[in-house]
Parts: C-alpha cells; structure tokens; sequence
C-alpha cells in the first residue's frame, strides 16, 4: 500500500520512539500529526521543521485525541512506563495502563484503519510465570486494545541500546547496571522500531492482527562495556550495582532486574533481521549515533563534577 499522503498520528511524539517513528513516517511519504503536551517546546518545533503537523493532545484527554485522530488513517501508541525520563516523580504504573488504554478507546472512536502499538517483549509470557511489572502494563494494554477489535499491530522490543546513552547506566565513569556482568542481554536501536512502525503501516494486509517481538543484538554487559570503549577510545569499565541498592529505591525495578538476569525477553533475533535486514547491531550503532552520544554525555558529567 502507498501512503498517498495519508495522516498517521503519533502518541507520544516527542519522546524516543515517537520521533524515530515520526521521522520514518515522513520519509515513507505519509503526513505525520504529532501529538504533544507542549507544542511550542523544543521538541516539537524540531518534529515541525522536518514536516510533522505538530497537534496539541494528551494522554488523559479522550476528546483531545478523537479530535486529533479525526480523518486520520492510522495512529502510533507508545506510553512511558515509571522512571522514563520526563514523568513526573509521582507517574505509575496505573496511570500508564491508563494512557494507553484512553490512546486505544479514542481510535476506537475515530474509526483509525491502523493502529500500531510499542509494548514490550516477554509480555505475552503473561500468565506462565511472575512478571515485572512494565511489562503486566503493556500486557494490560495489548489486552484492552484485543478486546476493543481494533485493526492493531503489537511491537514487542527489547531494552534500548539508548539506554546506554545516560545517568540511567552512565555513573562514576563506569557502564553501571544491576545486571550479571555474564548474562546475555537482548538490545535494539530506538531508530529501528521507527523502520519497523513505517514498515507496518505501509503493508496493513501483512501486520494487521500481528504481535511481533523485536530484538538485534545480544551481548554481556561486560561486552557491551568493551564495545563502547573500542567506539570512545578509552576504558569505560563495567561495574554491577548490588541489587540491595535497587531494592531501596524500587522493589519493582529490582525485580525487573532480577528477571532478566533469571529469564531474558527470549526474542528470536534472526526473525527480527529477516523483517528488518538492515537492524543495527551495537558496534554499527555506536559507530552511526551511539558513541558519539555517550561521549557528549560523559564530557557534560565530567564538566559538571568539575563546577560542583
């Protein structure tokens, strides 16, 4: 199917996925509403100088994103999950389940042809074992969006190799996670979720009523240390935070930790490159985006200590 100019609004369009997705839409050939809080932040002015329609529209409000859909034919859902950057200190798990099931219910009622979902991989394993609780939202979520019948497709991706760009896992000059520093963990590019969303849109006979799981890489924290450093040029070690320490901030996270030390997401990574061929793996990542964003980041921390 050919766009032909058709609108596809974006949730959440200001966050990581949101505007890999926008950005793919746009060069696909389909106009791209995006949706945000703040239409005059930085953000969006950039989403509109690249071509998106930049709408005002929130998660909470139903009326706001039937109007924003209205005409539409298709809609992406992403919805942060507690402790993404930008939530408020007191957002939780509730209130993501909430967003996106109000997401789900105003495409419902603005009759969009496509809906396209970020959930999270492992959680369709709900049921057969004990899961974090992220991913029991996006399994919420997935659950509301079957039971309203719309046309849907369910993402599925694994951790973030953007994670890697921040104080979320950039401390004291270490790669720093509760992680074991042995255990294979499961990682993909924010950019290629974007790919595959575009991918999804453009052939809805294809994704429409599929759950895919996504994944391009796998490697030890260890590894994932020693790929960084070879980028930057210099050690970056990588050091395991005690899950003690997590615990005493968050028994949810801890958890989540413990699970994909114990479990993993178990993607099928050759079934991600046989949709996606081109999903970076870590070393094309960081050599396209990802080096030189933990440098930047690293320089503005050390410059930071330097001034406290």
């Amino acid at each position: 199917m050919e766009p032909t100019g058709k609108a596809v609004v974006v949730v959440g369009a200001t966050g990581l996925q949101g505007r890999a997705v926008t950005r793919h839409l746009l060069n696909s050939g389909w106009q791209v509403r995006a949706l945000t809080r703040d239409p005059n932040g930085a953000p969006a002015r950039e989403l509109a100088s690249v071509g998106a329609q930049i709408v005002r529209a929130e998660m909470e409000d139903v009326a706001s994103l039937i109007a924003a859909a209205k005409g539409a034919y298709g809609m992406f859902s992403v919805q942060p999950t507690v402790g993404s950057p930008g939530t408020a200190p007191d957002f939780c798990a509730e209130d993501e389940v909430r967003w996106g099931m109000k997401v789900a219910e105003a495409a419902h009622a603005a009759g969009v042809a496509h809906f396209v979902f970020t959930s999270v991989a492992g959680a369709d394993r709900h049921g057969s074992e004990a899961l974090p609780q992220n991913l029991i939202s996006k399994w919420r979520i997935e659950q509301h969006i079957a039971g309203l019948g719309l046309p849907a497709t369910i993402l599925r991706p694994v951790s973030f190799m953007e994670n890697f760009t921040g104080g979320y896992a950039l401390q004291g000059g270490a790669l720093a996670t509760a992680l074991a520093p042995d255990t294979p963990q499961q990682i993909m590019a924010v950019d290629d979720v974007g790919f595959v969303t575009a991918l999804a849109f453009s052939r809805p006979q294809e994704w429409i009523g599929r759950a895919i799981t996504l994944a391009a890489d796998e490697l030890t924290p260890v590894q994932i240390a020693a790929a960084i450093s070879r980028a930057l040029g210099h050690p970056l070690p990588y050091v395991r935070i005690p899950i003690e320490v997590i615990r005493a901030l968050s028994e949810d996270f801890a958890f989540a930790n413990e699970w994909l030390n114990e479990r993993g997401y178990r993607a099928d990574i050759p079934a991600t490159r046989r949709i996606h061929p081109g999903a970076m793996d870590l070393r094309t990542w960081l050599e396209r985006t990802g080096a030189a964003q933990i440098a930047a980041f690293l320089a503005a921390q050390r410059a930071a200590e330097q001034h406290a």
